[in-house]
């Protein structure tokens, strides 16, 4: 069968921003932006300020903490507020004294203030691990393929965290995630090498790792926590709660982990030209709260290993760029030399298109016309792709590896064009320069059945994610390798030669 694309447009409209629920391991203020007064709070700060939560809204934040930290705080706002940044706040209420780390996060009318209990340790805790840090750190940036990154980030993250196991998935251009590295503890299943499809960490979901470098889960059993009031004031409506920590699960992900057997969860981003490149993913057997401290080591060593695989795959992009130029510049002096396109792109042993474009067939195609080299569709097929290739009056190159999926007559031919590169010189006339990749019959190793990531109950509302994660294969056909970015844009760059080219002759 051919691939299919697994990145459900259900899952992918959940409004997860919107849950307008936090889990139970802290607390959570909304404050006016300019008074600073309270005007939503979560149900749990009763616990925080002795009050119950109607109690609490209308007052100032001052009444509740000293004007030492008020001022700080205020100094921090005026600087300008573009990030989530930390602040310690002593609260005072008929329980004493309780010291807490508050997350402000500044939205365009009001703050979003998260609490987490500070910890005390952490001073001598972080001397104890800073030189394993650094460690890390070192590794990591030492490390010199991806493969290797990615074994050596999850050993050292696994040490820092206590984790009973981390992987590294990498997302595919379907935004499937392979597991490529793993260390696990007795008790959680592997998962090396297994795909998950792209419905178990859905559109939206990814969006969010743009703006919170980590997702914790503590413990799936916790009871979540309503806001009250329940719409916010200034808004009218629920409040964004993307890039919130404490933001509440959605019940299907909870599930998701249940079915894992795992109870504590974190995730971590990896990020490459500004997109999400691939998650690590960190379970537990038992609940496991992290402080946001060490939440802190994590976000930094995200950044370090995300560096790093931007910095070895950029390389090798540039490696293969350079290389795909200098033999485009051969094929133009080689059409120049013959004063014939098709001659100079496909006669010549050493440099031709089948080099340029890592492709097995090619041909080049001027008044009817057509010239080629490899391993190519017949005449017959090749006339009708032509005539079909103009039907869809092209103004740029055009690629696509499972060509079958959009042109039926692509399955007679699939074992030497399942993937294609049209470049037209004038569609017109049906003037293109044409390559050809084979089939590449493969097996996708899934984590359970993709086709059953969803699974709706009779009334067609509820719905429960697939229960088991082993081994489901999956055979694809009729797809090539895919056409990389810097080949499409070499492809750009000899489409205008050879229009050029052309009219050249034209007017010569």
């Amino acid at each position: 069968m051919a691939e299919k694309n697994y990145d459900s447009e259900f899952c992918g409209s959940l409004p997860l921003h919107q849950i307008n629920l936090i889990q139970d391991y802290g607390y959570l203020l909304v404050l006016d932006k300019q008074s600073l007064q309270i005007i939503q709070v979560s149900e749990n700060t009763e616990e925080l300020f002795d009050l119950k939560p109607s109690a609490i809204i209308g007052h100032t934040l001052s009444k509740y903490v000293g004007e030492t930290q008020i001022s700080a705080l205020k100094s921090k706002l005026e600087r300008g507020l573009s990030d989530k940044i930390p602040v310690t706040l002593d609260f005072e209420s008929a329980n004493g004294k309780r010291q807490m780390l508050a997350i402000v996060h500044g939205k365009s009318d009001y703050l979003v203030v998260e609490l987490e209990k500070v910890d005390q340790d952490f001073k001598r805790y972080f001397t104890d691990v800073y030189q394993e840090i650094k460690f890390a750190m070192a590794a990591i940036e030492a490390a010199a393929s991806v493969e290797e990154v990615c074994k050596v980030a999850i050993h050292e993250l696994k040490k820092l965290s206590g984790f009973d196991g981390i992987m590294m998935y990498r997302f595919d251009e379907n935004w499937n995630g392979t597991v490529i590295a793993e260390e696990k503890e007795p008790g959680l299943e592997e998962y090396i090498g297994l795909t998950f499809p792209a419905s178990d960490v859905p559109k939206q979901a990814r969006a969010m790792y743009q703006n919170n470098p980590y997702r914790l889960i503590p413990n799936r059993n916790y009871t979540p926590v309503r806001l009250y009031p329940v719409i916010n004031p200034l808004t009218h409506a629920f409040i964004d709660l993307s890039d919130c920590n404490l933001r509440s699960v959605a019940n299907v992900h909870l599930e998701y982990l249940k079915n894992m057997n795992v109870v504590a969860s974190m995730s971590t981003r990896v990020i490459k030209d500004g997109q999400l490149w691939g998650l690590i993913a960190c379970h537990h057997l038992t609940p496991r709260y992290l402080n946001y401290e060490i939440c802190s080591v994590f976000e930094l060593l995200s950044n370090v290993i995300s560096t790093r695989v931007s910095s070895i795959l950029n390389k090798e992009t540039f490696d293969l760029t350079t290389t795909l130029q200098q033999k485009r510049a051969e094929l133009v002096e080689f059409v120049y030399a013959e004063d014939d396109l098709a001659k100079g792109l496909l006669r010549h042993n050493d440099v031709n298109l089948l080099g340029m474009f890592n492709a097995t067939g090619a041909a080049v195609t001027r008044n009817g016309n057509v010239k080629v080299l490899g391993e190519v569709p017949e005449p017959d097929q090749m006339e009708n792709l032509i005539f079909w290739l103009q039907g869809k009056d092209l103004n740029k190159s055009f690629s696509i590896n499972n060509l079958a999926s959009i042109y039926d007559d692509a399955e007679e031919f699939a074992a030497v064009g399942s993937g294609l590169l049209a470049i037209p010189v004038d569609s017109d006339k049906g003037d293109y320069i044409i390559c050809f990749r084979p089939e590449q019959v493969r097996t996708i190793n899934w984590g359970g059945n993709p086709d059953e990531a969803i699974n709706f109950e009779g009334d067609g509302k509820n719905y429960h994610p697939r229960n088991s994660f082993k081994l489901w294969q999956q055979t694809v056909r009729q797809t090539s390798l895919p056409w990389k970015d810097f080949e499409l844009t070499a492809a750009e760059e000899l489409r205008s030669f050879a229009f050029e080219f052309k009219t050249k002759q034209v007017s010569g």
